[in-house]
């Protein structure tokens, strides 16, 4: 039990990972874009307000329903997996 858990976490983190790149993108204007002058060294494609704590919260409840799914998938047999002896 306690080992389905920990891989269930794990598998919960690399999900949670991938979709954080997906969100980061959203919501967010350049300075480029913004037509806002980049002084000391900055990049024009940096974004003026990130929303990083927005981004985190979409990123863990969009990785869960994400998760649940993958989890409804795997115990309901809906897509096959190969035979993989577990030792």
């Amino acid at each position: 039990m306690l080992r389905m858990l920990v891989n269930g976490f794990f598998i919960y983190l690399l999900v949670w990972w991938t979709v954080l790149f997906c969100i980061l993108p959203l919501r967010s204007t350049t300075y480029a874009e913004a037509g806002v002058e980049v002084t000391d060294g900055g990049d024009p494609g940096a974004p003026i307000d990130p929303k990083l704590k927005w981004k985190a919260w979409t990123t863990t409840w969009v990785s869960a329903i994400v998760f649940a799914i993958g989890v409804v998938i795997f115990y309901l047999h809906l897509i096959p997996l190969p035979n993989i002896p577990i030792k």
